[in-house]
């Protein structure tokens, strides 16, 4: 890596959005990016996995890491190159789509797949700990069931049908949708007993029931009631799924796969891989199956070598309360961290005009030398849970927040309209609430003095700023997508699309064009790149410093009127901006 490269990444600002989030491909924003308004803004791009072809979870579910070539070509990736802009890429190191090469195999071949084990049969995992139901699913034992970190309601699996008739549960930590399609007449032929007239009604109560989303489970056959597990089975072989499916990191073609994975990202232009939903990766019968030690150390060594191979800066990402202390254990190790703590501490620092729990956060990034990747808004929720204490080993380690401040952070964003995402135990019982979601504008109230300060905030924060797309434009929630959305819905309030006309009509706006002039100080002073100090100031005052030989910037805020000024040195010349 060159010297000049190695500052950019440290210190550029990054752009964070999906390839058809601005128009209707990544072209589309590079047009934006060529625009004189967004010169020497950003020198990142983070470039959501739709780049990718995927299916489901709006890019999560990969099918495989080609390019998307709907969204994305490979002459949009020399533009970039020619913008000096450096881009981030996910993998999601957890799951694959069921429509991969890898499950086609493994539902085409049964055991007979070079993929058998490349996927996680939940019966075979679980054998001999747990018993079968009646459905012929293995529950596992009390004591390993409790233990489990559950990310949705019920047990994480998929019932998948295989060609031969059979279904086969699949472990499924995050997200699946199984469309139920309509039966015809002929579908139920071989039910023994039914006759076609009953046949006919059969069709007719089960097509109504598809229609109107109902519950074929608990819906009514009536008179023909004895009929109705064979013909939900018909129903279950007909319908169509789709499916993150937990890859087994046991399988050597499971990291022969990331090591053609990592080669390919790298061909793209990839110089920070985003390690999504690694501490799922590593499964043992007994742990929690979220980040269990020291498992998931050796496979994170195992990728990171992968990833020195390939000159890539892994970006190990943890949604973890932080007195669970696990952002520090991975910062420890010389892993750049994501700061999911600063967007609900930036909501509290303007809610309540004090500055406490912000500065022991950004003291903490200093004295540590934590490499971080920071955000407002971003493709997912504002992170609460975060922000929690926890308790470890008889300990009760501090939050960065009290419970009862996460609670009125979670309150201000639902009343301005916030939608909420919960975690679950293995019952089905809500157990925390996981993230807010709510596009930062929103979660400020709509109050462009305080999105403002905001962002300066964030740009006179320790390490990478990551800015999503939709914030620039000061985006308010989305309703209309978030109810369209489904089960995944709540994360489309703050995933509008901006056609042409709506940046073009951004432009004239003082809130988009006085954010875009305090990132682009951000890219582009050598003061960046140098040392930080928190100045002593009252709790309602803010005053951080960046000095690099003879130049500076300082940021002076006041968190009652949420007024502030950004005084800086260009070539020698002291220049001072003020909102």
């Amino acid at each position: 890596m060159s010297p000049k490269k190695s500052q950019t990444i440290a210190n550029g600002v990054m752009l964070n959005t999906y390839p058809d989030s601005i128009g209707h491909k990544l072209s589309d924003t590079i047009k934006m990016l060529q625009l004189p308004e967004f010169k020497d803004v950003f020198s990142l791009f983070y470039v959501l996995p739709t780049f990718f072809n995927s299916d489901l979870d709006r890019g999560f579910s990969i099918i495989d890491y080609n390019l998307n070539e709907e969204l994305v070509s490979k002459k949009d990736l020399k533009a970039l190159e020619n913008l000096n802009i450096m881009l981030k890429f996910d993998i999601v190191l957890n799951h694959l789509s069921v429509n991969s090469l890898q499950f086609k195999d493994l539902l085409e071949n049964g055991e007979n797949s070079k993929y058998k084990d490349f996927f996680i049969n939940w019966n075979t995992f679980w054998q001999g700990n747990g018993t079968r139901n009646d459905d012929n699913i293995l529950i596992p034992k009390k004591e390993f069931l409790e233990k489990l970190f559950m990310r949705k309601s019920g047990l994480p699996i998929l019932k998948v049908p295989f060609p031969d008739g059979s279904e086969k549960p699949y472990w499924n930590t995050f997200y699946q949708s199984i469309t139920n399609n309509k039966i015809k007449v002929d579908d139920l032929i071989r039910i023994k007993g039914l006759s076609r007239e009953n046949a006919i009604l059969i069709c007719e109560k089960v097509n109504f029931a598809i229609d109107n989303n109902l519950d074929l489970k608990t819906f009514s056959f009536n008179e023909l009631a004895q009929y109705k597990e064979e013909v939900l089975k018909i129903v279950y072989r007909k319908s169509s799924f789709l499916g993150q499916m937990d890859v087994n990191a046991k399988s050597e073609l499971v990291w022969e796969f990331y090591e053609e994975t990592l080669a390919k990202v790298k061909s793209f232009g990839c110089k920070i891989l985003r390690l999504d939903a690694f501490a799922y990766l590593h499964k043992e019968i007994g742990q929690t199956n979220f980040f269990n030690k020291p498992g998931t150390w050796h496979y994170l060594e195992r990728i990171n070598q992968i990833a020195k191979k390939n000159d890539l800066i892994l970006l190990p990402e943890i949604h973890a309360e932080y007195g669970l202390n696990l952002h520090h254990e991975v910062a420890k190790e010389n892993y750049q961290i994501y700061d999911f703590f600063l967007p609900g501490l930036m909501i509290h620092t303007l809610e309540t005009n004090n500055n406490k729990a912000l500065l022991t956060w950004i003291n903490e990034i200093i004295s540590k030398g934590y490499k971080t990747v920071n955000m407002l808004g971003c493709h997912d929720g504002i992170p609460v849970l975060d922000l929690k204490g926890k308790e470890v080993n008889g300990t009760y380690n501090k939050g960065l927040l009290e419970d009862s401040q996460i609670e009125s952070i979670m309150n201000t964003i639902m009343n301005r309209g916030g939608r909420v995402k919960n975690l679950y135990d293995p019952s089905g019982k809500k157990i925390s609430y996981y993230q807010v979601n709510a596009t930062f504008f929103s979660a400020l109230g709509e109050n462009e003095q305080k999105l403002l300060l905001a962002r300066a905030i964030q740009m006179f924060m320790p390490g990478i700023p990551q800015v999503w797309y939709l914030d620039i434009f000061a985006g308010k929630n989305n309703y209309k997508a978030a109810d369209k959305g489904g089960s995944g819905g709540h994360k489309e309030i703050n995933r509008t699309t901006l056609s042409k006309e709506d940046v073009a009509k951004g432009l004239k706006k003082d809130i988009v064009l006085n954010q875009l002039k305090i990132m682009r100080l951000r890219n582009t002073l050598k003061a960046f790149s140098g040392d930080i100090s928190i100045k002593n100031v009252t709790e309602d005052k803010l005053s951080i410093l960046f000095t690099n030989i003879d130049s500076y910037a300082h940021l002076e805020a006041d968190l009652k009127t949420f007024n502030f000024s950004i005084s800086y040195t260009i070539n020698n010349d002291e220049n001072k901006l003020v909102f």
